[in-house]
């Protein structure tokens, strides 16, 4: 942890050593509250508006009003990076500096213990702000294993996958089962036995040149870095497809990937014990990394 982190707690900025939260936020005690991740290129925030929509969306679905407006959010971003040395007032400066990971969490607030949303006046605001930690290069070159995991994605109907919610344990069941077993990531089924997500990623494979990944209906969240690679595989010529495909369906396929914020594009060269194609990154994989990298500064602040 980084010694002098400045976050953003509920109206300032103070050292990470002087925040504090009550043991009565219902954020902590029941998991009631929403976060997003962003990530920043030399300083320039990653598809800002968008996350912080995605924020509101989520603020909206469990009736949790954010104390501030949309317009304030590109402001304070920006603060919590330069107060900790990850942008600098001259632009052209920037590019000398690494990337940084955000987290914007919010949580129902402080109240008497009780699931009633209503014994919360108001809700906690906190931005962390602090240097990003890639990912190894080698899993780029290399791929990655995942397993297709026992434990079923959240019902829609119990828990819509488009509340980024602070309950994160059907993921990190997922997780620690892909763990133990020497995995790289878990990717669940819905309660079908569709193919959904990973536990923090979206999925996609590729057969005979067309590219497919689980759609909307499927349970999983619009992952803004989903919807980039849709846009730049269809911006390419390639036929992209969403719908609803079993674990078979991944097995045979020839290439497959995974995608979020601080990955990006993430080359998978086995599932299970199933080698993936030739068991190396495929060309449209590699294709589809280079092109996101090429258009990158269309989507940073």
């Amino acid at each position: 942890m980084n010694r002098n982190m400045w976050v953003y707690l509920n109206g300032s900025f103070v050292s990470h050593e002087e925040a504090r939260i009550s043991v009565f936020d219902h954020g902590f005690l029941y998991g009631d509250g929403i976060y997003e991740t962003l990530r920043a290129y030399a300083g320039r925030p990653f598809m800002l508006k968008h996350h912080v929509a995605r924020l509101y969306r989520s603020g909206a679905m469990i009736g949790l009003r954010i104390p501030l407006p949309e317009e304030d959010w590109p402001g304070l971003i920006v603060e919590a990076l330069t107060r900790n040395g990850l942008r600098s007032e001259k632009p052209q400066q920037d590019r000398e500096l690494g990337d940084a990971y955000l987290r914007i969490t919010i949580s129902r607030g402080t109240g008497d213990i009780g699931l009633d949303p209503d014994l919360c006046p108001s809700p906690t605001v906190l931005i962390m702000a602090k240097p990003l930690i890639p990912y190894p290069r080698h899993l780029f070159e290399e791929g990655v294993r995942v397993s297709i995991v026992s434990v079923r994605r959240n019902l829609s109907t119990a828990l819509p996958p488009q509340i980024k919610s602070l309950n994160f344990l059907n993921n990190i069941l997922a997780k620690r089962e892909a763990t133990k077993g020497g995995f790289f990531d878990g990717l669940m089924l819905n309660a079908e036995g569709a193919l959904a997500e990973c536990t923090a990623s979206n999925v996609f494979f590729v057969r005979e040149g067309r590219l497919y990944t689980p759609s909307l209906a499927c349970g999983i969240l619009d992952g803004i870095t989903r919807g980039i690679v849709l846009q730049l595989s269809r911006e390419a010529g390639l036929i992209a497809e969403e719908g609803a495909y079993s674990g078979d369906a991944l097995l045979r396929a020839e290439e497959c990937f995974l995608t979020n914020t601080s990955m990006e594009i993430m080359p998978v060269t086995h599932v299970n014990d199933s080698t993936i194609g030739s068991g190396h990154p495929g060309p449209i994989t590699i294709t589809l990394r280079e092109r996101f990298h090429a258009n990158l500064s269309r989507f940073l602040t």
